[in-house]
């Protein structure tokens, strides 16, 4: 697996963000299956940044604790059927990884939201990320059951890391 990790704030965490991003994606990637070793980018801004993305992007200029730009197209979430038959667009040429997609994190929303649920921010930054990463996945929460489904795979994901609340 690659992944590559830019923090473009001052700040620095309590834990080494490398290796908790190594550990949290692994571990959603195996939990969820994931036949191929991956290459995700994940990109660490503050509260003005993740606004100036989610604007750009999305057309919505508001600040956001997290933004998931996946790269594979899915049938359904976590059916890699499309990639298979499509590997030039969907594959590193170069590592024979599949390309799932960006991360965008809000370093200020981390710290504050850890706060207001009483938790470790070490556990926030991971469950955004295994949010994140069923985004990239196929994963949404827009409607009722899928939001259902995609929490119970969150909660799945984080029990198995041991990275509780």
């Amino acid at each position: 697996m690659t992944f590559y990790v830019e923090n473009e704030t001052e700040d620095t965490f309590s834990f080494s963000i490398e290796e908790t991003v190594d550990q949290v994606i692994r571990g959603a990637l195996e939990y969820e299956g994931c036949p191929y070793d991956a290459e995700i980018n994940v990109l660490i801004t503050d509260k003005e940044g993740i606004r100036t993305y989610n604007r750009e992007y999305r057309g919505i200029d508001k600040e956001t604790d997290v933004l998931s730009f996946p790269a594979v197209d899915y049938e359904m979430p976590g059916d890699f059927s499309l990639a298979c038959k499509d590997k030039n667009s969907y594959f590193n040429p170069e590592t024979g990884e599949i390309l799932l997609g960006d991360i965008i994190l809000c370093k200020d929303r981390i710290f504050s939201q850890a706060e207001e649920y009483g938790h470790s921010v070490l556990r926030e930054f991971s469950f955004l990320i295994v949010h994140s990463i069923l985004h990239l996945l196929g994963y949404d929460h827009m409607e009722q059951d899928e939001e259902i489904v995609m929490r119970s795979h969150q909660d799945k994901i984080m029990e198995k890391l041991n990275i509780l609340r």
